[in-house]
Order: C-alpha cells, then structure tokens, then sequence
C-alpha cells in the first residue's frame, strides 16, 4: 500500500482525530486552518456512546479522564433559584448516559489533546486555508490563501458547518444543507461566584428563552442563552459585529428573571462570546471524487442531540478505516464511508424540532406543566433507570472494528 498525501482542511476536533488515524497508518498529512493559531477555545462538550469507544481504541481515554469537567448533574431552577428537580450523571459505567455525560470536558482542552497527539506526525499550517480546488482522475489541486497550490491524493473538507468545500461539491440546484431549527444561542464565561456549584443549572423563562449556567473550572462558569424565534432575520445576527449581538441578546432577555442581570453584566466584559443559530447540516453529498467531507461539513446534528463531537470522532474513524483498507480505490472506500456511517448519522439527527420548542415554553403556565413534570419523574427515578437500562450504543448501531487501527492496546 502506497502512502497517501492527504490535505484536511480544518483544526478542529474531526479533522485533527482523523489525522490521529491517517499518520499512524503512515499516510503523509497535512491539516490547514485558517486561524493563526491552534483555535483551543470554545464551550463545553461531551462524549457519548460510540465516541466513548472510539477514545478507548485511539488508546486516549485515561488522557481524556484527566482534562474531564467535574459536572455531577443537571438542576431545573425556578426563578428564585430554587431547585425544582435534578438528574444525576451516570457514572456507573453501564448504560447510556443521562443529560449530563460522564465524558463532559471544554473544546479547547480536547483540541489541544488532539494537537499533542499529532504534532510530531502531522504536519499543520496556520493562518491557511483552501481558497478554491479543482481535481482530475489522480489528483487533486488546492489552492490556499496564501497564493500557494499543491497537490494532494485526498482533500478532506473538515471545515465546520459553514463550510466552503462543501459548498463547492455539492451538485447544481441541490437543496439547501442547512435545516434551520428555529432557536438561537449565544454563550460565554463569567467569574464564578460562590453559589455556582458543579450541577448545571436549567432556568426556563416566558417567551421561549432558556438559559443554562455550568462551571468548568474554580474561577469561571458558562452561560448560554437559548431563544426560540423563527424569525428569518435572526439568521443575520450571527454575522453583526460583536456589540450588535449583545446589544440584541441583551434587549430580549433583561427581564428573563432568575440571575439574568448577572450574566448580562458577565457578557459586557467577557472575552469568551459566541453566537448562532442551531442548525442542522443534512445533504446526500459527503463526497465527490477525491474530495470527502467530515463531521459537521457533513451531517452536523445541532446542540440539541448531544452527539457533535461524537459524530465527528466516529466519522473519523470510519473514514480512516476505508481510506486505509482502499487506498487504491477512493471510491469505494468514500462509497463505504457513506453506507457504513449514514445509519449512525440518520440516529443523531434524529432530533424533534416540536419537542424541543415545547421544551421551551411561551408561557408561566408551560414552565410549570415542565416543572411537574420533572418533579414526579425523578421522584420515581425515572431517568436514572432510563440510562442504567438503556444501551451504551446509539441506536444501537455497531462501531465497525477496523483492528488494524486500534491503538487502545
């Protein structure tokens, strides 16, 4: 098997995990990204079922044990910050996990993991991108930002859900990726106080807001603001200038209640702010001759399911695996690829946009109708013997077994 040069555009979590499997197998790699940086911010994240084992075969999971957010549970709060119920992390080892993983760990911290691993075997570009690319039967060409080109076996598009290699293959007049679910976030860190403890707390406000407030470290706590709206000109916010954004979070939620005036005060000065509407990225399209699209390029699920970092180190994976055993053929193993993945894919994206906005209700009348709700489940233990009982594996669809990939031994 001939080594293989190939360009992944994109530093994030997908394409450095993939670049984990590729160099090891003795492919020549080179990851691009257009920060100047390594970019090790972002909020937190988590592991779950077949993400969880993927750590355990790239033989990293004690590695991850030791960067891991000690979040013990999720706390529903009224607006006088009393607890209305709370669900506690399974962290039994046996089943699936509950509303909080016992994988919880910050972006950052898992980009830099990643990056440490890589380093010395893979060669990474800052301050770089792929501008345009054009390929033929053998190779393709990418031209970056910088004015440079070079040729590559394999592009990778690793490139987020904006993401521009998508763009350039999917087909004429193919349907727009995106499936818009009508909720908007922004997040970011303020100093911890003494009441911020390791539960993450969940406060519902009339109007469709939510807001949740978790710590990840001694000195500072998350919080994220959740508005439900479908207005077609929300979709523009994302892209105003910084002070736009939080003059425009700032108006809607002043009089959400709870700790709001506290966490508005937090976002004036916090170096940590973040903005976007919750989408979904679904197209039939995850390659085109030796381009192949990864993670949320390909099939990002939204927040909501709890399963993007998940969906990106199992992708990876996988398209390690066949790019590995088919180096001579990048069709079939981009044909594997999709057939073997896609099962996985359709069970994450299998989120209910209906119960996610009942989730966040308009009125006091709804938020108590939840309240209850909560209340008599978890006095009946209902999602603790939900998790303890329930498969590890999402949907229950098998991890392929690529045994020449495994490095957990």
């Amino acid at each position: 098997m001939a080594p293989l040069k190939i360009l992944i555009c994109g530093g994030g979590i997908s394409g450095p995990a993939l670049a984990f499997w590729l160099s090891r197998a003795g492919h020549h790699v080179v990851v691009v990204e257009r920060f100047p940086a390594l970019r090790a911010t972002g909020a937190q994240v988590d592991l779950r079922a077949q993400g969880i084992q993927v750590v355990k075969r790239m033989g990293l999971e004690k590695a991850v044990r030791d960067i891991l957010v000690e979040e013990e549970g999720v706390s529903f709060v009224d607006s006088q910050g009393g607890v209305v119920a709370t669900i506690m992390a399974n962290k039994s080892g046996k089943g699936a996990q509950s509303l909080t993983s016992e994988f919880e760990l910050m972006r950052g911290d898992l980009v830099r993991l990643l990056y440490e691993r890589t380093k010395d075997s893979v060669e990474y570009i800052f301050g770089k991108t792929v501008e345009s690319f054009e390929q033929d039967e053998s190779r393709v060409l990418a031209h970056f930002s910088d004015g440079t080109s070079d040729t590559y076996d394999i592009l990778v598009g690793a490139d987020g859900q904006g993401s521009r290699v998508r763009k350039a293959i999917l087909p004429p007049g193919a349907p727009d990726p995106y499936n818009r679910l009508g909720v908007h976030i922004a997040y970011w860190f303020i100093p911890r106080n003494e009441t911020d403890s390791n539960i993450r707390n969940t406060y519902l406000s009339p109007g469709g807001r939510m807001i949740f407030r978790r710590s990840h470290n001694p000195t500072e706590s998350q919080v994220y603001f959740f508005l439900k709206d479908n207005s077609p000109e929300l979709s523009s916010i994302p892209r105003a200038s910084e002070e736009q954004q939080k003059e425009f979070w700032t108006q809607r939620f002043r009089d959400a209640g709870w700790q709001t005036d506290r966490f508005l005060e937090g976002m004036k000065t916090t170096n940590n702010f973040y903005c976007q509407e919750v989408v979904q990225v679904i197209t039939d399209t995850w390659s085109k001759g030796r381009v192949v699209l990864l993670g949320d390029a390909a099939h990002c699920p939204s927040p909501f399911s709890g399963m993007g970092t998940t969906g990106g180190l199992v992708g990876a994976y996988v398209l390690a695996g066949e790019i590995n055993r088919h180096s001579d053929n990048l069709p079939q193993a981009f044909a594997n690829y999709d057939e073997k993945l896609r099962p996985f894919v359709n069970e994450i994206q299998e989120v209910k946009p209906g119960l996610i906005k009942l989730g966040m209700p308009d009125t006091w009348w709804g938020i108590m109708i939840i309240h209850l709700l909560a209340r008599i489940l978890c006095f009946l233990r209902i999602p603790e013997l939900i998790a303890r009982f329930s498969s590890e594996e999402k949907g229950g669809w098998k991890l392929p077994d690529y045994p020449e990939l495994d490095y957990s031994q």
